[in-house]
């Protein structure tokens, strides 16, 4: 074989095994995932005690990861797909959510993220796993509201605390604007940095979810909750960007077998990461 054919050959040979090579590289898109038996998703999301953290042995764990990482095993009986799920995490709220909203395909996110009519029309929303209380908090030894109208005359001067661009900061500007006229609001970035501020002085107030509460309350902090002002209507979902072809696998998940949620297995996860009172309260 002369030098000229012998080096078409291996050209030939070259690209033939990038192009095998490529076709069988698991595709972020769904419809290329089904035809090819492998997919990939990126999973964003922000680190929560009991819904996504490091567990003692350094290994991603919680409600929302295990629960996710099932999307795996339904995929592959379902459709015969090996799915690969990588995980990242964003710890500012704001900046996870624009990464799921300006995102391309074969992203998902898990962040609590309330499920609203608004922001429907910028991300795809799984159907909700789980139902929130929003709930209203202050150092235990502020006055106690038996009416949200009475923070017009018990709360003056006080400080809202919330991250931006999330319902809890709609609901604090709320309830400086119409009670509080020399109140202000400042901004914080993760649940912690709320918790202790309120703990650490009687000047603050804040929206938290239930579950973030009650766990601070059995850890020790000098927490109130105030009833009066909580918001009970709320369900959290996975989000997606409005591009993705993910959404109807993922609705099809959560609605196989009777229901995601009916399932024994949601509950014995929601009670190993979350506790048997949020396990209660949160289905």
């Amino acid at each position: 074989m002369s030098m000229k054919y012998s080096t078409a050959f291996l050209l030939l040979v070259l690209l033939l095994s990038c192009g095998k090579q490529q076709s069988n590289a698991p595709s972020s898109n769904w419809g290329e995932a089904r035809e090819s038996g492998m997919g990939i998703l990126t999973a964003i999301y922000v680190p929560s005690e009991g819904f996504a953290y490091i567990d003692e042995a350094g290994k991603l764990t919680g409600f929302t990861v295990e629960l996710l990482r099932t999307f795996s095993d339904y995929i592959l009986d379902e459709y015969n797909v090996e799915l690969k799920i990588l995980f990242e995490e964003e710890t500012d709220w704001r900046v996870f959510y624009n990464r799921i909203r300006d995102g391309a395909d074969g992203k998902i996110g898990m962040g609590n993220v309330t499920i609203t009519d608004a922001r429907k029309e910028e991300l795809h929303f799984s159907p909700p796993y789980m139902n929130n209380i929003a709930a209203l908090i202050s150092h235990r030894d502020a006055p106690s509201l038996n009416d949200i109208s009475q923070i017009e005359e018990l709360w003056q001067g006080k400080t809202g605390l919330a991250f931006e661009g999330t319902l809890h900061e709609e609901r604090v500007r709320e309830i400086v604007e119409n009670y509080i006229s020399n109140g202000s609001i400042k901004m914080v970035h993760t649940n912690d940095e709320i918790i202790e501020l309120i703990s650490s002085s009687n000047t603050y107030f804040a929206y938290i979810d239930l579950y973030n509460y009650l766990r601070a309350v059995n850890r020790g902090f000098p927490l109130q909750h105030h009833p009066a002002g909580d918001v009970s209507e709320e369900t959290f979902g996975y989000i997606l960007p409005l591009n993705s072809t993910w959404a109807e696998p993922v609705r099809a998940w959560f609605e196989s077998n009777g229901g995601l949620m009916n399932s024994p297995f949601y509950r014995e996860l929601m009670i190993e990461h979350l506790g048997e009172e949020l396990a209660r309260q949160g289905k």
